[in-house]
Formats: C-alpha cells, structure tokens, sequence
C-alpha cells in the first residue's frame, strides 16, 4: 500500500502544483525553459504513474460496498460521455468542447465518479477518489483564473468527438479494458 500511495503523492505533486501555484510554475518556467520544465513535469508524473500500478497489486482491497449489477450499465454510459468529452479535449475542438468548457477535467471527474459507482474496495476509492478530488480541484483553479474557454467550432469537429469516443469506447469495452485493469468486460 505504501508503494501505491507514493505514487499517488508523485502523480499529484506536480499537478496540483501547475494547477494552484500559478506564479512559482511561471517562476520556474523562466528559470528552466519551457522545454525543460515540460519534461521533469512528464518525468515525475510518469514515474508517480508507475509507482501507482507497481503498488495497485499489493494494495489492500478491502470491500466498502458492492455495486448492484445493473450500475455496470450506468457506467458504460458514463464512460462513453467521458471517452467523448476527451477526445472534444484533443480534437478540433467543437461546440462539445465549448459546452464543456474543460473538456478533459470533465471527463476526468465522470471517469472517476463512473468507477467509484462500480468499485468498493479500497484501493479503488483511493485512486478514483484522488482523480475525482483533483479534478474537482483544478477546475476551480481554473475558473478562479479566469483561463479562455474554447470557442465553437463547427458541428463536423463534434461529428468526429463523437467518432473518435464512441472507437476508444468500444476498444476499450471489448479488448482493451481486460489489459488496462485486468477485467474483462465483455
């Protein structure tokens, strides 16, 4: 478990501190390069991301709650919106995007809340609950800000969210999702 939350810790670090302590990020940015510090920020989350699914294994699982078997469904819906809202995220971005205002910290707070739905045991409220409680966080960190919200884009841009969402949806529902978390789905 101490593996598991070392990890979390080196994960979020950087995070939240781009997230809430916008002039040391701009102070340090200036003193290493935009380059630079781009990359130890990629570094250290990678290296919290690997120490997190190195812990998962070993950390302890005990059940909090089991969800009734129809809340799966749910969470398929949930998790098409959010594979949806990603993709508005990284794509021409569209009305979707614009609606969302932020789509990718949208879609990080239904992925999480779609997977505590469905997961009880420890390890699994203490992972989706620090995305959820992230999320959460940084998106009044950037409405605090004041950071632009996307423009409208044409309907074609949502057209291909939609696309792209629904692909990696049904990717990860039928083949993927067995070796990202070790469940199969379908």
């Amino acid at each position: 478990m101490t593996v598991f939350i070392l990890g979390l810790i080196i994960f979020f670090a950087p995070h939240l501190f781009t997230a809430l302590a916008r002039g040391a990020r701009a102070r340090l940015i200036e003193r290493l390069g935009e380059g630079p510090y781009k990359g130890l920020y990629s570094l250290v989350s990678a290296a919290g991301l690997g120490l997190i699914v190195w812990g998962w294994r070993s950390a302890d699982t005990t059940a909090f709650y089991v969800a009734p078997y129809w809340l799966a469904h749910v969470v398929y819906l949930l998790m098409l919106i959010a594979l949806v809202l990603i993709a508005a995220a990284y794509l021409p971005k569209g009305r979707i995007a614009a609606a969302a205002k932020h789509p990718m910290l949208a879609a990080v707070k239904i992925w999480a809340f779609a997977h505590l739905l469905v997961n009880g045991d420890l390890r699994s409220l203490i992972l989706f609950g620090a995305f959820l409680a992230y999320a959460v966080l940084d998106r009044i960190a950037v409405k605090r800000r004041g950071a632009p919200v996307p423009a409208a884009g044409p309907w074609r841009n949502d057209a291909l969210a939609l696309l792209a969402g629904a692909g990696a949806w049904a990717a990860i529902y039928f083949w993927l999702h067995r070796y990202i978390a070790g469940v199969a789905l379908a």
